[in-house]
């Protein structure tokens, strides 16, 4: 064999090697294993593992997110809803009511709007500071089958910001409501010891006769 030959079939076994190799990095990317979240079957006396996510921190009361909210913010993020309502004195209704004095108005109160039946059937009830929260939070949440498309806020702190700039578009602005009290963290256990009654002495013995 001449050493063209050889090296003919030298650089077809080197190429080889590095289509190979190709391929075994392209399949590691494409079917890169992943552990299972949740065992497919239970094996008898294996205890399944859980994993544990993220602490997501209990919503509070909106009260309390209006003691620190900003109407300037609200004004912005109300942009979001701007192309359905206005909340001018005196506004036209748009694809949604106009909203001035909507701040513990009552519900489906503008004259000559087409409400749906959702909000139809609630009309009368308060818009409580509340209400309103409920209802920016999930429009389809608070009243299912109304026709407003909007998702809804799902920070409290926007909601908080929204209400409060409504409640500055008001002949009479509502005062805000007072943010409820912080719960006290509970008491650490006192130590075993201390808990433990102490011992009682033993009673001498009386000597006898």
């Amino acid at each position: 064999m001449d050493s063209f030959e050889f090296n003919k079939i030298a650089g077809w076994v080197l190429a080889a090697c590095v289509l190979l190799l190709g391929i075994n990095i392209v399949t590691d990317g494409v079917f890169k294993p992943h552990p299972l979240e949740k065992q497919s079957f239970a094996i008898a006396g294996v205890e399944e593992e859980v994993v544990a996510g993220p602490a997501v921190e209990a919503e509070k009361p909106i009260a309390f997110y209006l003691a620190s909210a900003s109407p300037e913010k609200g004004e912005a993020v109300f942009k979001k809803c701007a192309a359905c309502h206005n909340a001018d004195q005196g506004g036209a209704n748009g694809i949604g009511p106009n909203l001035y004095g909507i701040v513990g108005a009552t519900h489906a109160r503008a004259a000559g709007f087409g409400y749906s039946d959702a909000l139809g059937g609630m009309k009368g009830k308060p818009w409580t500071w509340d209400e309103l929260s409920a209802w920016l939070k999930s429009p389809k949440a608070y009243a299912p089958g109304n026709k407003m498309s909007f998702a809804g806020l799902s920070k409290p702190e926007e909601r908080a910001a929204v209400l409060a700039w409504l409640n500055t578009k008001s002949a009479s602005p509502l005062p805000l409501p007072a943010a409820p009290a912080e719960e006290a963290p509970a008491a650490e256990a006192a130590p075993a010891d201390a808990a433990a009654p102490a011992e009682a002495a033993p009673a001498e013995t009386a000597p006898t006769a």
